[in-house]
């Protein structure tokens, strides 16, 4: 059995404001490339995953607004996973997992009841950071 993440193949890229209207855009973006991607809105995974998002964004939008202009999700699919990174450059890092607080309480609780993983990585210039999430199909 190999440990090595599955490569995900298909990606597509939005970049927005850091403004409220951007969490309803990313919900959109990601139903829509999801779709083309053979991944339907009624698909078990992505209710979860549309969670996730609006909170991660919300997140970006509510905190990061003051120091970043845009924000950029990165969406990614293979076979067995989706997956969906939020960047924005406010320099503050929560750390390695979700807090327990807040709307990251949330993505920590709906991570764990379906098997999905976070990636927090700071820029290396250290003023931003990325939110990757992934989720098995």
């Amino acid at each position: 059995m190999s440990t090595a993440p599955e490569p995900m193949p298909l990606r597509h890229v939005l970049t927005a404001p850091t403004e409220p209207a951007s969490v309803r855009l990313a919900r959109q973006t990601a139903e829509m490339t999801y779709a083309q991607w053979g991944i339907e809105a009624t698909h078990p995974t992505m209710g979860p995953a549309l969670l996730i998002l609006g909170e991660l964004v919300a997140n970006s939008v509510r905190h990061a607004a003051v120091v970043s202009e845009s924000l950029t999700v990165t969406f990614a699919a293979g076979e067995y996973a989706l997956a969906f990174a939020v960047h924005d450059r406010h320099p503050y890092h929560p750390g390695v997992v979700p807090a327990p607080t807040g709307g990251l309480a949330t993505v920590a609780e709906v991570l764990a009841e379906h098997g999905g993983t976070c990636v927090l990585r700071r820029d290396a210039d250290g003023g931003g950071k990325s939110v990757r999430i992934t989720l098995p199909l």
